[in-house]
């Protein structure tokens, strides 16, 4: 059984799919929040890869830097470098290659955000599992610590890019 993650709440209920349909309509920092705590659920059942898919659902809430959820629970950078740093053989499929292609393929509203989130987590992904190749076929610019900085910088909410950093240097 895996321990339970830090960085997430739990909701002291089991929770499904239909939760987070049901959340979907409100949207923002209640979904939110059921994201994280659907996310730790996964990891809790065993199934962290499912539970890093929450977690990137949470990561594209959109979310107000003023919203109270966000001072208990930041976004979940800390979360996700907790969660890849852990021994696990559930794991399916590569988290860096997951983020590349995230990254790059992001359309839609809120394009510009969900993809330096996304490569903000690649970072955190290739800084706590460098081992993890990325995808030699997928021809992308893969950007600087600089350039994440100043894309959340721009697009993310206020406090964003610090939230990355100390994430990124834990």
């Amino acid at each position: 059984m895996n321990p339970p993650c830090p960085f997430l709440p739990s909701c002291g209920r089991p929770l499904s799919w239909r939760d987070l349909a049901e959340q979907r309509a409100v949207g923002g920092a209640e979904l939110y929040a059921r994201c994280l705590e659907y996310g730790q659920q996964l990891w809790l059942d065993g199934l962290p890869a499912r539970a890093l898919l929450a977690i990137d659902r949470a990561l594209y809430c959109d979310v107000s830097a003023t919203d109270e959820i966000l001072a208990a629970y930041p976004l979940p950078y800390a979360a996700i470098r907790w969660l890849v740093s852990q021994p696990s053989d559930a794991f399916t499929g590569n988290a860096r290659v997951h983020y590349q292609h995230l990254a790059d393929r992001v359309r839609g509203e809120r394009a510009e955000l969900k993809q330096w989130r996304a490569w903000a987590a690649w970072a955190l992904v290739r800084q706590a599992r460098p081992e993890l190749p990325g995808d030699p076929r997928h021809s992308v610019r893969e950007p600087t610590h600089a350039d994440i900085a100043a894309g959340l910088d721009a697009y993310g909410i206020a406090g964003e890019r610090a939230v990355w950093q100390a994430a990124l240097t834990a």
